[in-house]
């Protein structure tokens, strides 16, 4: 059996990307770890999820950023249902309780509605009660990943020659 060398200059190096995503990235020690399911008949997206402590702003409580962006990953997640890639445009944040650090919570995230390539959705928050602690309203911007990436698709092409 003949061994064959590489050609110097056409090595190809590989890069593995994980889910490092703040929000859900399973990759991401220092982040939420959320995990998402979908409740065919609610047609929400739904999380439960336990907040730790080095997430604190006030004492033994969740800091707003958090907060905010727990409920942006939760409307994130409805594009699943279109199979689009779509990115927030604008965000409104109601911080209506103080959301607490280990206990229990619920973040759930659906679809108001859709107007071209704006897609209005909705989240919020809960403790085991069902009290409602934030909620959010945001229009999301259907975009087109392969515009979106091509910088980063022609940097990792170019890393590969």
């Amino acid at each position: 059996m003949t061994q064959h060398k590489p050609v110097p200059g056409h090595e190809v190096k590989q890069r593995v990307y994980g889910n490092n995503c703040f929000g859900c990235g399973s990759d991401n020690d220092s982040g939420l770890k959320l995990e998402f399911h979908f409740n065919e008949d609610s047609r929400r997206f739904l999380c439960h999820f336990t907040l730790a402590m080095r997430f604190e702003g006030p004492p033994s409580h969740a800091h707003g950023g958090v907060i905010a962006a727990i409920l942006d990953e939760a409307m994130g997640k409805v594009s699943k249902l279109r199979s689009i890639i779509a990115v927030t445009g604008t965000m409104q944040v109601n911080y209506i309780r103080p959301v607490p650090l280990s206990r229990p919570l619920v973040t759930e995230g659906w679809e108001v509605g859709v107007n071209g390539r704006e897609h209005f959705r909705a989240a919020e928050i809960r403790n085991p009660e069902g009290e409602v602690l934030a909620t959010s309203t945001g229009t999301f911007i259907e975009v087109d990943p392969n515009r979106m990436f091509a910088k980063f698709l022609k940097e990792t092409h170019s890393d590969a020659t």
